[in-house]
């Protein structure tokens, strides 16, 4: 019988916290900056989102999955720091990283300017579990989900 020490608990966090992680690239439009060719905040929600997705399918877990699983996964909490604005026709590298996942799916985020590296913007979603049927929210993580990110023995 194997019991789960925090030293294998660290190496799981380890091994999902650099095995998952995935980048879009992306030049901010026109139609995101105001009349300062300042990016609106409210659309760095979309390009976190757009990087998500792209995590989520690079562990075989996209939204149409979670929900063929039983599992809808709502965010419930969303974190957003601007220490430097995104501007029209910039190149940014998002970075979408898995960090939480026993108990609720957290996904750390970057914004970087493609070309200098700088960081611009940095943020969280958590996503909770609901047992679609039940329409309750789970406490633990589902199994496919330890199952998607490689961490089930």
């Amino acid at each position: 019988m194997h019991t789960t020490t925090d030293a294998d608990k660290t190496s799981e966090r380890h091994k999902a916290t650099n095995l998952h992680t995935a980048e879009v690239e992306l030049t901010i439009p026109f139609h995101d900056v105001d009349m300062m060719e300042v990016a609106w905040h409210g659309h760095y929600v979309k390009y976190f989102e757009l990087a998500r997705c792209e995590l989520l399918d690079q562990i075989d877990y996209n939204y149409l999955q979670m929900k063929a699983s039983g599992y809808a996964w709502p965010v419930v909490d969303l974190h957003i720091r601007y220490p430097q604005p995104t501007t029209f026709n910039q190149k940014v590298i998002v970075r979408a990283r898995i960090t939480e996942w026993e108990n609720r799916l957290k996904i750390s985020y970057e914004i970087r300017d493609k070309v200098s590296g700088k960081r611009l913007t940095r943020g969280h979603t958590i996503q909770v579990a609901v047992d679609m049927n039940q329409r309750e929210m789970l406490m633990e993580s589902p199994v496919i989900l330890l199952e998607k990110l490689g961490l089930t023995r």
